[in-house]
């Protein structure tokens, strides 16, 4: 009998005597962004589908905006049970389990149809399943978008325009090689540090999906938005694994079944704003400009360089048959 199902027998016991049952069993689920992002829906949708299927076995508290510290903070918390889940983006995965580091490849996904049949097929459950061997539960992938350039130097049409560049980039060394590779001088950074950065003047730009950029309405500290679509970017529904651990078979596929429902819901949020996004943030006063097929050559190109380092990090077979994915 699991930990969860023993609290529950025991409250049953507690009400039929007419004693205080014991409290729910608590979710602490913690995210980087406000809780009307694609990360704030797809937790809503979580509980909601979660309560569904188990009734008031859980007990779920949300702390949004960072509200339990950055992501690695978060995922740590995770790992040794004082956090029972969250929605993170795929920035900080690779610390923990290496080849999450794949996806973030530029230029490696034609579109959304691609790089969500890769992340739902045979190559993203595998690496989804890794998250068991080092504390952790991974649910489903979820999704940010395509990240794209913002910056308040210059409007960004070659490789040129980004030279020197301060941008800030997750801490991810697959994107910290392709800027490299660029000319920029792209700089890890927490989220939480991010926007008061950006206002100070400590790093000239940033990239993130149209998801990110409307919702935290960066268009009130960036000027220019260069629609570069370098790089998928997806997200995961974690849980700690000592806390699915303690589940019986019947809540851990109530707890599968919110991931996956939470999932379509973040990537309905991204659709929405993939298609609204644009005009949102030229209404806003950002400048935008989208790379055309001859541009983005370009930047495929200055990364050439930082593709052998990926094939020799992630083998040259995973990449092209990502690829070559159908």
């Amino acid at each position: 009998m699991t930990f969860v199902t023993r609290s529950l027998v025991s409250a049953g016991l507690l009400v039929a005597l007419g004693l205080p049952a014991v409290a729910q069993t608590e979710v602490k689920i913690g995210y980087a962004l406000a809780p009307d992002s694609h990360y704030g829906v797809a937790a809503k949708k979580f509980e909601e589908v979660v309560k569904a299927e188990t009734g008031d076995a859980f007990d779920f508290k949300h702390f949004p905006s960072s509200g339990l510290g950055g992501e690695r903070e978060v995922i740590e918390g995770l790992q040794i049970g004082t956090i029972e889940a969250t929605i993170v983006s795929s920035g900080t995965l690779a610390n923990f389990v290496p080849e999450t580091g794949v996806f973030d490849i530029p230029f490696l996904f034609n579109g959304f149809d691609h790089a969500r049949a890769v992340l739902d097929g045979e190559i993203g459950q595998d690496i989804l399943a890794k998250f068991d061997n080092v504390g952790l539960h991974g649910l489903a992938w979820g999704e940010q978008g395509f990240r794209h350039i913002t910056n308040n130097r210059n409007a960004i049409h070659t490789p040129a325009d980004v030279a020197g560049l301060k941008l800030r980039t997750m801490e991810n060394p697959v994107h910290l090689a392709a800027f490299n590779a660029m000319g920029a001088a792209p700089t890890p950074m927490a989220w939480p540090e991010v926007v008061s950065s950006l206002q100070q003047g400590v790093i000239d730009g940033q990239e993130n999906p149209l998801s990110v950029i409307v919702s935290v309405k960066l268009n009130e500290v960036q000027k220019y938005l260069t629609l570069s679509g370098h790089v998928y970017s997806p997200a995961m529904l974690l849980v700690s694994k000592p806390f699915w651990d303690g589940l019986d078979d019947a809540q851990k596929a109530a707890f599968e079944k919110a991931a996956t429902e939470a999932a379509a819901e973040m990537r309905g949020y991204v659709d929405n704003v993939e298609t609204t996004g644009v005009e949102t943030l030229k209404e806003r006063g950002m400048e935008v400009n989208a790379l055309s097929a001859e541009e983005k050559a370009a930047f495929q190109e200055s990364i050439a360089a930082a593709y052998e380092g990926y094939y020799d990090t992630y083998g040259q077979d995973l990449v092209d048959s990502i690829v070559n994915f159908k």
